[in-house]
């Protein structure tokens, strides 16, 4: 058995801009698993920057609500939805709202900073 306490998670500041704290990834330490977990957070009145990943993505929602952007799509998100984000897509997710968007992100094949691609500019 293998219980990680999400505190003892090193929080940081992810290429998007994203404030995260990764729970598991086979890079880093022997597991049987082919993804990688984090768990994110977007404050209030921020974003991440828009990003693409060479792996498929998907964020379950936990608390807060956002405007999720995948391509030319965008959508309101809230706790309970649970969003598939093709490898290669352009994808930000927005918190224009009162309180702190958290969500837990799951990366197939694990995430790593070779695979991560950010721009610098949104494409809405």
């Amino acid at each position: 058995m293998k219980v990680i306490k999400l505190n003892d998670c090193e929080e940081i500041i992810a290429g998007d801009k994203t404030l995260l704290r990764e729970i598991f990834n086979p890079l880093k330490e022997r597991l049987e698993i082919n993804y990688s977990l984090a768990r994110a957070l977007i404050l209030p009145g921020t974003s991440s920057q828009p990003h693409s990943l060479e792996a498929v993505e998907v964020f379950y929602i936990i608390r807060g609500k956002g405007e999720m952007h995948i391509a030319d799509e965008v959508q309101v998100v809230e706790p309970g939805d649970t969003i598939y984000i093709p490898a290669n897509a352009v994808q930000w997710i927005d918190n224009k709202f009162n309180e702190p968007l958290e969500f837990l992100a799951l990366v197939e094949p694990s995430w790593n900073k070779k695979i991560e691609h950010v721009n610098e500019s949104k494409t809405s």
